[in-house]
């Protein structure tokens, strides 16, 4: 299935000040971030009460409030940053390089929003990717060899099959088997979830009708047929399990391992990551299930696409509008928000975009929310074991297993999903476990994405812009110890092995 991660990856710890062999002399510099929202769409003045106030303008915050608006609902949404996106942004983090600075490609929005948004209208672009993975090896040999996957079927094959001729013969099934299960869920992402406690509850009239609830469930199940336990053993079963079952070598395991513990703290031995695993190839782009590709503009372009549709039907968007915490009134009811400069915007129904904590244990007095409620919002861990790190480079990387070509022109391996320190799913495991003992991985699973190989714009000619996805980093070192510049600078001197990139200089 092809890949990823990341129309909206959460809890990215952001940009990493490099210094090291690989990241020669690169460091972070703040430059310019882009058009400002609020100078671009100043038209619109910030009333004193809405219908509905969205706190925060990401991805999510925004396709509500273009819902809102077009169920004739006056709606505004408060930004506290200069830019829209949230994690979705495009940003000039280096002069002249525009980064997708947290998630980097899209899947996951549903093809219902691009519809009824018209996001193609406003101005979203996106540029499929076809390779879509390749795995380069650092192995004992020469050449090295390496493993690339793509939409023909037939040249994925005779990829596998320099690793295992069974494993090629059994891709093709083990692809439908995935597209089954895909095809009989997806219609569950756009139900409403089934409210179990309310079954047995009410007159005989309101249980029949609560039953009525259960048909999308019921129609998964029926389509799904007598190969139900084996999809069940996909959603709760260790990825490794699922794996070892259709395929030997482990290349191909691992590369395919990498969708179910992405941007998850969990190895591909832990009961679950299959189900990571299945949500990473439920996504679909322009058509094309499983598929991922990048955002023409980066990422932040379909922010602003989804603003501007917002927008049109009349939303008031505003930037730079920090909320300080939301109004309830005595009975716990919604009253609005108080922005940090004091304004009141009065409104009966608020949606926030923020995460759970931020919202309940920040924006809300806790003294007006029951106390269980608040310990289970202080007890939920959203912690990542990701560190994004976005480099700016003057050439494109040479690979061992395959060298770029002369006239340094990108060739067909640069525009995948580039996985690194992935030979093996033990090797995946034993990232993990470091990580896990408080020790960043010492060969840490890497994603390498290079958009601007399809996006020349988002780079100087010649130059591009790198997204590495790496996990797996601890949020608090071993003995307690904090991530400072000295353990950051470490952790990038050891995220790649030298001998897996020829040559890769930055600017």
């Amino acid at each position: 299935m092809a890949r990823r991660c990341g129309a909206m990856a959460a809890g990215l710890r952001g940009s990493l000040v490099c210094s090291s062999r690989w990241f020669r002399g690169w460091r972070l510099s703040p430059g310019p971030s882009g058009t400002r929202w609020a100078h671009a769409r100043a038209a619109a003045q910030l009333q004193r009460e809405y219908d509905a106030v969205v706190i925060g303008a990401g991805h999510n915050g925004l396709v509500a409030a273009a819902y809102l608006q077009h169920a004739g609902m006056r709606t505004a949404v408060l930004e506290k940053r200069h830019v829209l996106g949230g994690a979705a942004v495009t940003e000039e983090i280096v002069p002249g390089f525009k980064f997708s600075r947290a998630s980097y490609l899209l899947s996951l929005l549903r093809p219902q929003i691009y519809a009824d948004l018209e996001l193609q209208r406003h101005g979203l672009r996106v540029l499929p990717r076809d390779p879509y993975s390749f795995t380069p090896l650092l192995e004992n040999r020469s050449p090295p060899r390496s493993l690339l996957l793509g939409h023909d079927m037939t040249q994925t094959q005779q990829q596998i099959a320099q690793f295992s001729q069974k494993d090629a013969q059994a891709y093709p099934e083990y692809e439908a088997f995935m597209g089954r299960m895909v095809l009989a869920l997806d219609p569950l992402l756009d139900a409403p979830p089934v409210d179990t406690a309310a079954l047995g509850k009410g007159s005989l009239l309101q249980q029949l009708r609560n039953l009525r609830t259960l048909k999308p469930l019921l129609q998964a199940g029926l389509a799904l047929g007598r190969q139900l336990p084996h999809y069940y053993e996909v959603l709760t079963a260790p990825i490794s399990k699922i794996l070892d079952h259709w395929f030997e070598s482990e290349p191909l395991k691992a590369t395919l391992a990498t969708d179910a513990v992405i941007g998850a703290m969990a190895s591909p031995h832990t009961p679950g990551s299959g189900y990571v695993l299945l949500h990473h190839v439920m996504g679909e782009l322009e058509g094309r299930r499983g598929a991922w590709g990048y955002v023409a503009g980066g990422m932040g372009a379909l922010s602003q696409a989804i603003a501007q549709a917002a927008t049109a039907r009349g939303a008031h968007i505003f930037a730079e509008k920090a909320v300080c915490h939301v109004l309830l009134g005595r009975e716990g009811e919604v009253q609005g928000v108080v922005l940090q400069d004091g304004t009141e915007v009065r409104s009966k129904l608020v949606l926030s975009n923020a995460s759970p904590q931020i919202t309940f244990l920040e924006l809300i007095p806790q003294e007006q929310l029951p106390k269980d409620f608040v310990q289970r919002i202080q007890q939920v861990d959203t912690r990542s074991p990701v560190t994004k790190i976005n480099v700016a480079v003057d050439q494109l990387p040479s690979f061992l297993a395959a060298p770029n070509a002369r006239d340094g022109q990108p060739l067909p391996h640069h525009q995948c999903s580039i996985h690194l320190n992935c030979e093996g799913t033990q090797l995946l495991h034993q990232a993990f476990t470091e990580a896990a003992h408080g020790h960043p991985s010492s060969r840490p699973m890497i994603e390498l994405c290079i958009p601007s190989v399809l996006d020349p714009g988002l780079a100087p000619p010649g130059c591009h812009v790198v997204s590495l996805f790496t996990q797996y980093t601890p949020s608090v070192l071993a003995g307690g110890r904090s991530w400072d510049e000295q353990a950051r600078n470490a952790y990038a001197d050891t995220g790649c092995p030298p001998a897996v990139p020829s040559s890769f200089s930055s600017v």
